[in-house]
Order: C-alpha cells, then structure tokens, then sequence
C-alpha cells in the first residue's frame, strides 16, 4: 500500500520522527536548502502537515500543497496557521491541548520564583566565590501573600492560579467573561489595565490572536508599575516587546520572566542588558512526559483522519 505522503515543518524528537516514518512517507520542509524547490517537486502529493505551534503554515504553503487534508499542529496554539486559508479549502486542522497545561504552569509559577528570589544570580553569587568575598547575597522580593494577576484563565490559566493559591496570594483574573471554575474566592477584572493595577504579579496565559496582539501594551505596563512583575507562558505576540522593553530598561516596570519572544530564537538584543528579565528558551512544556503525549496526539490526530475517524482534538 502507498504511504501517504506528509509534510513536517518543524523537528521533533526522536521518537517523532520514527514513528512517522513508521506510518507515512515524511517530507522534511525544514531541512530543505531551497524550499521553493522542494515544494515544486514534492508538493503536489502532499497531503498532510505536521507541523509545530510556533511554525504553523501560513497561506502560501498551503496553497502550494493541492491535495492538502489536514495540518496536525504539535503544541497548543494554533495561531500561526491561517485558519481562513484552510477553512477556505476544508482542511482540518488540529492541536495538542491539555497535555501540555500543568507543564506550562508549573513552569510559569518557576519563573516568578526565580526571578522575585533572585535564584539565578544567587547561585552565580555563590559559585563565583562572590559569597565568600562579598558577603550575603542582595535581598529579594517576597512571593508569599501578593496579589497576582491572571489574564486569560483557559486551562493553562486555571492550573497558574491554583498553584498560587498554595503561596497564598490574592488572585484575580481577566477573561472575556466570568469564569465557573474560578475559586469563589478567584476575582473577575474585566479590564486588563486594572487587573494590572491590582496585581504584584501579572501572569499571561491567555490563546493568542488578532484580538489579543500587543493586549499588554504600554498602558497594562505601566499600571503594573516599577514593582511589578510580567510573567509570559502564552504567546509573544501577546505583548508589545518595544514598550516591554523600554519599561524595563527606564524602570517604569521592576521585572519580567519570559518564555516567548519576537523573532524567536533571535531574541531582541536589548533584552541582554537587563539584569531585571528572566529569559527561557520556549521550553514550558518541554519535559519528556509532555512532549511524548504530545507527539503521540499529533498522530492520534493524523491516523484518525486517515481512517475516517473523529478527530481527538480539532481545531477545524
């Protein structure tokens, strides 16, 4: 039997790979030197992508794939896949969400530890000799007590918010509506600006779109204020990173921990100036555990529709 033929945007692991190697004959987009070349020659019998959340496929690549079925996206957004282009087509598009959510938030809740401790430059302190030199280490910002902001409890935002109750903390959060699973306790904030007024700590945890782009912008910097904290697990193009930047550079905000940036993995080089930004390479949901659920969805999702099955986890 013919193997269906898929096109793989992005690496995976190992253990990915092999097993849609296994099940389809894979294209690797990625690892083509002139990829107008490679999709005039492979393009046409392509009939599926995999594809990762950050990569996605936009118009152009899919108009050049004719017999295009589905795009299998390895994470959990989905923003960078045209949706109207597939829509346009009846292409079924797919994502990997909820096995990826308590990593995430895990991670988040790390970062803010971290970065309030002062954990990183702790430990250089103590491993340069500057301990024994200098004396104790500068003293940090509390976490225990404060009040943090949620700005989108989706499911990622739902898990921050119930390990910051363990600190603690006062929560409120920002969604298009109240929530039902919200703790009683848990306050609605409609507005970003004044969640951010009221928060020490504001999380972003919410789906990216072009209705959310730069909704951290100056104004929700600026009434986080030189005390506050930004977290970002979402996405970057969730915040304005120019206002981002300039408030940490001026001290209009005290700190960010971010895992998501602009132009990814090319960070902004004014960010390596700030000694008040925690930077993480857009690894939250990057345990063994995780990655492996998530891979194994993405094809989940791909053999489903191959075989006329409902789809695990659809998007289109």
């Amino acid at each position: 039997m013919t193997q269906i033929e898929l096109l793989q945007v992005g690496a995976y692991p190992d253990w990915d790979e092999a097993r849609l190697d296994a099940h389809f004959r894979v294209h690797r987009y990625f690892e083509a030197s002139d990829r107008a070349a490679f999709l005039a020659g492979h393009g046409a019998e392509i009939r599926a992508i995999a594809t990762r959340g950050e990569l996605g496929a936009d118009r152009a690549l899919i108009s050049a794939l004719p017999k295009l079925e589905i795009i299998s996206v390895y994470g959990v957004g989905y923003d960078a896949v045209d949706l109207a282009a597939a829509r346009e087509r009846g292409i079924r598009v797919t994502n990997t969400p909820d096995v990826l959510t308590k990593d995430v938030a895990d991670l988040a809740v790390a970062m803010m530890l971290a970065q309030a401790r002062g954990v990183i430059g702790a430990e250089r302190w103590a491993r340069s000799g500057d301990w024994a030199r200098r004396g104790a280490f500068r003293l940090t910002s509390q976490v225990h007590g404060k009040r943090a902001g949620i700005l989108g409890l989706g499911g990622i935002g739902f898990e921050v918010a119930r390990r910051l109750a363990g600190f603690d903390m006062e929560i409120a959060y920002s969604s298009r509506s109240p929530k039902e699973k919200a703790a009683e306790s848990w306050r609605f904030v409609a507005d970003p600006v004044a969640l951010a007024e009221r928060s020490d700590f504001l999380f972003v945890t919410l789906a990216a779109s072009a209705e959310t782009r730069h909704i951290v912008g100056r104004r929700v910097i600026e009434a986080l204020g030189p005390q506050g904290m930004l977290i970002n697990v979402s996405r970057a193009s969730n915040i304005d990173e120019t206002a981002l930047l300039d408030a940490l550079e001026s001290g209009a905000l005290g700190a960010a921990a971010l895992d998501v940036f602009e132009g990814e993995p090319n960070l902004d080089p004014r960010f390596g100036a700030l000694d008040n930004v925690l930077l993480q390479p857009h690894h939250a949901s990057g345990t063994v555990e995780t990655r492996k659920a998530m891979g194994q969805l993405v094809f989940d999702n791909l053999s489903a529709h191959f075989a006329g099955r409902p789809l695990p986890t659809p998007v289109l």
